[in-house]
């Protein structure tokens, strides 16, 4: 292997400085399966990701002299001084290929909900281990200032005066920072339209909602379920204004939004009875499938089911069902696909899990019996370690083959299948 293709490994002390350590590569991690970071396997760190110290954990480096690797705990330069992990979470459109390699101490708790990329130096700057899926822009961070978002919160005030779905996007757009609810305000794109404030799942890494964990939630959950006229109101000012145009139920800040039919089937009635353009979209665990072929014949044009997996012994476990089965999920993506819909999963990866060769195959066993339009391949937002343990009977016995290897097995195999990130308008699928 050559040295000069390796990157450099980056760590932190104490107070989150992050410095390289000479003499030592950075390393990936996919389950027990550990490698040197090379410039090949790893791009520029993407702009707008974040680097994160990882508490109570020691990092894993590759030692190029003894051509081993090493658990470090303490800085080479500093022998007094502990030094930790240092991770990426990476900006929207990139899939991890293998996450920050550590070792837990005894006492470490779960970390919180992001996913945790390699990551090291090389020449003058960050690399990361990702995959790019999606060139758009919908998220780009430069094109989302703070002051535009501002105004065009001003402007929907007057537009929109009593409309509490529009008052709770404020919030969502300058508290959390969320870029949905920040296009909204933009006139860009995708526009969220939160409404479920129940789920029928309890899964692992919920964003809006922990229970009986340490885990902090990333974001709140919405506490109303708005009318269909404030929905119909927000999606309608959005389609009014954006060329190719989408509306999503099914947000971070949001349950399950089958759950709330009982407001979008009207809402998107009062929408399609003001103009056939834009995309409904809906965002969902796909738990209820008869409640879903309401909303198609209501107007919905397409969906996306989450799924960490389509093997049931492996979804299960990651999501928690309440009330609905894994077959009924199954079942949701058939009745849109029957209904002639765009119908894409919404695939939550994480290294040393997804691209093991079971669940590799089981996924493209899948596609060949249900025709979806696209795959978007999301970063799992969860301790890896949890997860794997969680995953145990899927991460033993079968080979790691790469994040890589899957995504192109699936471009090979199904080339008709789209690969990204966001929701497509309709008039690009």
């Amino acid at each position: 292997m050559e040295k000069s293709n390796l990157l450099t490994a980056v760590v932190s002390n104490h107070n989150g400085e992050i410095f390289d350590l000479e003499g030592y590569a950075a390393v990936g991690m996919a389950g027990t399966d550990l490698f040197p970071l090379t410039m090949a396997a790893t791009r520029k760190l993407p702009y707008g990701s974040e680097l994160m110290r990882l508490p109570d954990r020691l990092p894993i480096l590759y030692d190029i002299q003894s051509d081993g690797f090493e658990v470090v705990d303490k800085n080479p330069y500093q022998p007094d001084e502990d030094i930790f992990p240092v991770a990426a979470f990476n900006s929207p459109g990139h899939v991890v290929s293998s996450v920050s390699a550590y070792r837990e101490k005894s006492h470490a708790g779960v970390l919180p909900l992001f996913s945790y990329g390699a990551v090291g130096w090389h020449g003058d700057g960050f690399r990361s281990a990702v995959i790019q899926v999606d060139r758009e822009r919908r998220q780009d961070l430069r094109l989302m200032k703070r002051e535009d978002v501002i105004r065009g919160i001003a402007l929907m005030r007057r537009k929109l005066p009593g409309n509490r779905l529009r008052k709770h996007l404020e919030n969502c757009a300058l508290e959390y920072g969320c870029p949905a609810g920040k296009n909204f305000f933009l006139g860009r794109y995708e526009a969220p339209l939160p409404t479920a404030k129940t789920c029928n799942a309890d899964c692992l890494g919920c964003l809006s909602l922990q229970t009986d964990t340490d885990i902090p939630c990333s974001q709140e959950r919405i506490r109303f379920t708005p009318d269909p006229e404030e929905i119909a109101g927000v999606a309608l000012e959005h389609i009014g204004r954006v060329k190719k145009s989408v509306v999503s139920f099914g947000q971070g800040c949001e349950g399950d939004p089958l759950l709330a039919a009982a407001v979008i089937e009207p809402a998107i009635r009062l929408i399609r009875a003001k103009t056939d353009r834009g995309t409904i979209n809906m965002n969902t665990n796909g738990g209820l499938p008869g409640v879903l072929k309401r909303l198609l014949d209501a107007g919905l044009d397409s969906i996306r089911v989450s799924m960490n997996s389509v093997r049931k012994d492996s979804y299960l476990p990651y999501f928690n069902p309440k009330g609905y089965a894994f077959e009924d999920v199954i079942r949701s993506i058939d009745v849109a696909l029957d209904n002639g819909r765009h119908v894409a999963i919404n695939y939550l990866n994480l290294p040393g899990f997804t691209d093991r060769a079971g669940q590799r195959d089981c996924l493209v066993a899948f596609v060949e019996d249900h025709p979806i339009s696209m795959i978007q391949w999301r970063n799992l937002n969860y301790d890896p370690v949890s997860y794997w343990r969680a995953m145990r009977q899927d991460t033993q016995a079968e080979p790691v083959v790469g994040m890589q290897v899957v995504i192109d097995t699936i471009r090979d195999l199904f080339p008709d299948i789209k690969h990204g990130y966001f929701n497509p308008p309709k008039e690009n699928w």
